[in-house]
């Protein structure tokens, strides 16, 4: 009973370690997000997600290679002898799977529907892996079948590997991914937006990080926008400029001040690259040229206005507002000393998309030429009441069919921060106009979706490797009945004569006559007994 139990034990963790490394490494996209999320919380920046994915492979490992030695054992016929140090092992990886697993739920639970989303590019072939591995299971199974006495216990375990098979073979039923569908009926890919610029390539929200955008031709930029104490309008994404400038050295009593509580000829003594160099937070800064190392290194903060100026011509631009303390002396007239700056700057209105709801109808009077954006998701009715034309979302707000319900009320969608190109695939698969990405660089190069398939194609995979699944365990069942039907698993002689399939003759010979001798031993046991048959004339 005990050897069953740590064998559910290890089972259990097989599965929940195995979900845990699949979402870890999927939400690949989101580290640098994980990490300024962690950054809130502990108030010091470190790159955890590396680490995190390295112990998890680990712990994934190691319960695999268990999972493997027990099924080894048990397709002999011995129990699994587990040591009671990989029992400590075992339980201590199961209850860092599970409180780790649990703290992401509660901390950010957003976070899971990465892995639903990931499906709709991964299923397909997770299906196909899964079925492999579920049609191997069955010489197993089979064995243990053919070796069971009980015929309860023998319906008992066929029942339950059935019951798996046949869901496996339903599964693509409920498999849905937009990607898959006809080439004919793929849209336009999706046009880039700069997060910050070219964070990967440059310190965010710096001149360095638009100029690279600009170089990479990118559609459009984001930038992030504060107003300094004295009336400047400058770009900053945190509320405070502990992560990305040296404030801590230069005005270290004001480290935690809020950026927009310093003037502008503070800020401007402050260096807004080294953090980058330092830090990493892309595993990018390895790969910069002496020029651009030399240059990332001497960023300052930077006005809206000179970050205009790079992108103006050639650039559509997506502005968010961080909300500025009451005690600021420009906390009512933000809005319109920010429009001076944009208007004055000569950038097209039609490329500027404007996303606060603080004050929309003015902004609406002074520039009708702004493509107004809600942050928030609304229905298309709604949109049109207030004059929206295009939502900016994270990539999980919204589903295919919100995708295509926005497209024929006209309406446009942005997503970000979309950073990988099986993600940046299966939105543009959905129909999705434009992506915000950190990897602006990376995305721009992929030249079309990952993969691609019409129905009636995948349709035929899914069937065939059905059917030869089927077949396959169909046949080892057969085979390993005949191979195994007669041989009782109590008797140890006849284990080792099951598995000398391969020994000499001579080894088999010496093992025939050790069944035979134990068989005519279990049948008659004393002297007693053979008086008592003699006396009854047999």
């Amino acid at each position: 009973q005990w050897e069953r139990l740590w064998f559910l034990i290890l089972t259990s963790s097989f599965f929940l370690t195995l979900v845990w490394f699949y979402f870890w490494w999927e939400v690949h996209n989101d580290y640098n997000e994980i990490n300024w999320f962690l950054y809130n919380r502990m108030g010091y920046w470190s790159d955890w997600s590396i680490p995190i994915l390295v112990t998890t492979a680990a712990g994934f490992t190691y319960i695999t290679v268990l999972l493997i030695l027990a099924l080894c054992h048990i397709a002999v016929g011995q129990q699994m002898n587990l040591h009671w140090l990989h029992k400590i092992g075992l339980m201590t990886t199961l209850i860092t799977t599970v409180v780790t697993m649990s703290s992401i739920a509660q901390l950010w639970d957003d976070e899971w529907e990465m892995v639903f989303i990931s499906l709709q590019a991964t299923a397909p072939f997770l299906h196909i892996g899964a079925l492999a591995a579920v049609t191997a299971l069955s010489w197993l199974i089979a064995g243990q079948f053919a070796r069971t006495e009980k015929a309860t216990s023998q319906m008992l375990m066929f029942t339950a590997y059935l019951a798996v098979v046949v869901a496996l073979y339903l599964v693509p039923l409920t498999i849905s991914s937009p990607c898959i569908m006809e080439k004919a009926a793929l849209g336009p890919k999706p046009t880039i937006i700069g997060h910050r610029g070219a964070p990967m390539l440059a310190p965010e929200n710096t001149l360095m990080s638009f100029q690279k955008a600009v170089e990479q031709k990118m559609y459009g930029v984001q930038a992030d926008v504060v107003l300094s104490y004295d009336g400047v309008p400058f770009l900053m994404h945190d509320k405070t400029l502990r992560r990305t400038t040296n404030v801590e050295e230069v005005f270290p009593e004001r480290a935690y001040e809020h950026s927009s509580m310093f003037n502008w000829t503070d800020l401007e003594k402050l260096n807004a690259g080294e953090w980058f160099l330092q830090n990493d937070p892309f595993w990018t800064a390895g790969s910069l040229s002496r020029s651009d190392y030399l240059e990332a290194a001497n960023q300052s903060v930077c006005k809206l206005a000179d970050m205009l100026e790079v992108i103006k011509d050639n650039t559509s631009l997506i502005l968010n507002f961080q909300d500025l303390p009451p005690a600021h002396p420009y906390y009512s007239t933000y809005i319109n000393i920010t429009l001076e700056t944009i208007l004055a700057s000569g950038i097209r209105q039609q490329a500027v998309m404007w996303l606060p709801d603080t004050e929309r109808q003015l902004v609406r009077q002074i520039a009708p030429g702004f493509q107004q954006t809600s942050g928030l998701k609304l229905d298309a009715e709604r949109m049109r009441e207030k004059g929206i034309v295009k939502l900016n979302l994270r990539y999980t707000k919204v589903t295919n069919e919100d995708v295509r319900d926005y497209a024929m009320a006209n309406l446009s969608v942005n997503l970000y921060t979309v950073n990988e190109p099986w993600l940046y695939s299966i939105l543009w698969c959905a129909g999705v106009q434009s992506v915000t990405s950190d990897s602006s660089h990376v995305l721009r190069k992929v030249p079309f979706p990952i993969w691609l398939m019409p129905p009636d194609e995948y349709h035929l995979i899914w069937i065939t490797s059905d059917l030869i699944s089927f077949i396959i365990i169909v046949g080892v069942f057969i085979f390993q009945k005949w191979r195994l039907g007669s041989i009782r698993t109590y008797n140890p002689e006849q284990i080792m004569l099951s598995a000398a399939v391969r020994r000499s003759s001579q080894d088999v010979k010496i093992m025939k006559e050790k069944l035979i001798f134990s068989e005519i031993n279990n049948g008659v046991e004393t002297t007693d007994e053979l008086s008592l048959c003699s006396e009854n004339g047999y």
